[in-house]
């Protein structure tokens, strides 16, 4: 009779030993909620991403300034005057920024870079065209209607064309869209998920998102005049609500990508020919903005109904249900 083998009876005992031990961590993507509570993460890294992001962004921005300021010869690098080379600076700084965002996030809780900007489904780039149209659409409309109703308070002066307008043309052109779709990174694909992971309920955890990356955003604009103010805090909750409602960052990228390159354009056709300044100071808003919050909304309920009618019409995903 052969004696026993105790290494084989140590064998046995070896594949539920590994399947106690080698159990695989926990997903920082959770599909079964929408987009923007879809991260899970360490209570303290949101806060490292909501207070790290806008500091490098800043940081950025100054120092590009500065390396302008070296190349054009100023006295006063920081200056509220708007050249085209500070504004090939300013996004190319964002773009950066919004870059460093998903880098930084990815690194931090190794969730996939796609699920940042889409939940459920693949980022789809007819969204990102359908919603391109529609914000051109939009953002036309309340543009002109602002023009017509109060042409004070745009800042545009007289059409003119000339060499400082080609460059500035071309740079809106060019990489405002770098600049805009730098901005949804940090606030939208970033910030917003990070926040909204402290908290559980599906609901309150959006509503965190929400509130913290608008805040967020409209504390970096810089400004103290109460209407502009309010009004970056719409621009921020709206596009939070377009990329929740539609599960990804098509809309709104689409809406800020054509916002800014609409209003760029438009901006420096009217400036005269020359230079233009920013300046979000007090009084430099007025009740006018609330047209373009109606474009903000209109925004929202397009992408609202698009959605819906998308989900039961193609039977293709949209942002899960709240639970």
């Amino acid at each position: 009779m052969p004696s026993p083998d105790p290494s084989h009876h140590r064998g046995a005992l070896i594949p539920a030993t590994v399947s106690r031990t080698a159990q695989p961590a926990p997903s920082a993507v959770d599909t079964s909620r929408p987009f923007g509570a879809h991260l899970r993460m360490s209570w303290w890294k949101p806060f490292v991403l909501v207070l790290a992001l806008p500091l490098v962004l800043v940081v950025l921005q100054v120092l590009a300034y500065q390396l302008v300021g070296v190349i054009e010869g100023s006295d006063d690098p920081l200056s509220p005057e708007l050249t085209p080379l500070k504004s090939l600076a300013v996004n190319l700084a964002t773009g950066a920024t919004g870059l460093v965002a998903v880098l930084l996030l990815v690194w931090m809780t190794r969730v996939p870079w796609r699920a940042l900007f889409s939940s459920r489904r693949a980022f789809d780039r007819g969204r990102l065209a359908h919603y391109a149209i529609g914000a051109a659409l939009m953002v036309g409309a309340g543009a002109g209607v602002v023009g017509a109703v109060a042409p004070t308070s745009t800042g545009w002066t007289t059409f003119a064309i000339s060499g400082t307008t080609i460059a500035f043309l071309t740079i809106t052109l060019l990489t405002t869209p770098i600049q805009a779709a730098g901005e949804e990174l940090i606030y939208r694909s970033v910030m917003l998920p990070a926040a909204a992971s402290w908290v559980r309920p599906v609901r309150p955890a959006l509503a965190v998102g929400l509130v913290v990356s608008a805040l967020g955003f409209a504390v970096v604009h810089g400004s103290t005049d109460p209407w502009l103010a309010g009004y970056f805090t719409v621009v921020a909750v709206s596009t939070g609500l377009m990329a929740i409602l539609s599960g990804g960052m098509e809309a709104p990228i689409a809406f800020h990508v054509v916002n800014n390159v609409l209003f760029g354009v438009i901006s420096n056709v009217m400036s005269g020919g020359g230079t233009t300044t920013i300046d979000r100071a007090t009084d430099t808003g007025d009740a006018s903005l609330l047209v373009l919050v109606a474009v903000n909304v209109g925004m929202v309920a397009l992408v609202a109904t698009y959605e819906r009618r998308r989900r039961h019409t193609s039977g293709h995903p949209g942002a899960p249900r709240a639970r």
